[in-house]
């Protein structure tokens, strides 16, 4: 952390600057990069944990998505024994599957939710300090109204992941595990079979158990996706004036909501999307590469699942 940055009430105080976000080496959804400045903002050290969202729970009476049957008026055609309190559970197979169908390792769980979070007879003994999962954006959002703050934009939430190491690979800097040392938890070994855990972990772990990047943030790469506050859209940045190179674009909030739908999906399942961030305990070397601070995916508001949270951000005071 430097002295532009500093540890407040379970936050970092950051100055802001300008950096450039994204990436032209990876996936596509992640270019162009291009130059961006956000100003200054606060967000948490380490995403938001069972222990913190249990508080908010007790204090609310708050109850999630993952919690909730669905209301048959919202997904009209769907089978009504599908409308039934569940959340998305990593179900690992038992044999070689095609990497491009994700529903081979993915089960809509009734009775899963983040009080369960591998499903009916799971519980968070011993997670206390493990970061939240199976919640939809809404109820992301409501933590952070209850909290005083708010989630973090998409390009707040990158300059933070990459603690000032403009343009490294790594939140951390070249090398996924520099000098043999693991510095996120995501999976090790053939993806979606076998997990060799050389991190020590199969599924979450604490969220401050890895060293944290050089704003002092732990878990900005892997460990669970994170939600933003931004509708997806792709990365296009502003034309550059006729004269000179193009002026970073300030403080970018994403696209629209109507915009953010998949154009591809039916008509009736095209739900709105944000932006998620930062990769998680299943990204691997042979399948998902998103151990980074450029690396975004988008993620339907109505969808919680075991490995995405959040963590929360506040504008300077």
């Amino acid at each position: 952390m430097t002295d532009t940055e500093t540890a407040t009430d379970g936050m970092a105080a950051l100055a802001g600057g300008t950096f450039t976000m994204g990436s032209d080496r990876h996936y596509p959804e992640e270019a162009p990069a291009h130059r961006v400045e956000v100003g200054p903002f606060q967000i948490d050290l380490r995403p938001v944990t069972n222990d913190d969202y249990a508080a908010f729970c007790a204090a609310t009476g708050h109850v999630t998505a993952a919690e909730t049957a669905p209301d048959p008026a919202d997904y009209p055609g769907a089978d009504p024994d599908l409308l039934v309190p569940a959340s998305a559970v990593f179900t690992p197979p038992d044999r070689p599957v095609p990497l491009d169908d994700a529903y081979r390792w993915w089960s809509h769980l009734p009775g899963a939710d983040w009080r369960h979070p591998q499903g009916p007879g799971s519980d968070l003994d011993g997670l206390g300090d493990h970061p939240v999962v199976h919640l939809a954006f809404a109820d992301a959002e409501a933590y952070a109204a209850w909290a005083g703050k708010r989630l973090p934009t998409e390009a707040e939430w990158e300059f933070a992941a990459r603690g000032g190491r403009d343009g490294a690979e790594y939140a951390w800097g070249a090398e996924l595990v520099p000098g043999g040392e693991h510095r996120a938890n995501v999976w090790q070994g053939d993806f979606p079979l076998r997990n060799d855990e050389a991190d020590g972990w199969y599924w979450t772990s604490p969220a401050d158990t890895y060293a944290p990047n050089d704003f002092g943030l732990h878990d900005m790469i892997g460990n669970v996706w994170e939600w933003t506050a931004d509708w997806w859209s792709a990365h296009r940045p502003d034309p550059p004036p006729a004269c000179c190179a193009p002026a970073p674009r300030r403080d970018p909030t994403g696209g629209k909501r109507l915009l953010s739908v998949d154009p591809a999906a039916p008509l009736a399942e095209r739900r709105p999307r944000k932006v998620m961030k930062g990769g998680s305990y299943l990204c691997a070397p042979n399948y998902c590469r998103r151990y980074r601070p450029a690396a975004r995916l988008p993620q339907t508001v109505d969808t919680s699942t075991g490995h995405l949270g959040f963590r929360c951000a506040r504008s300077a005071p």
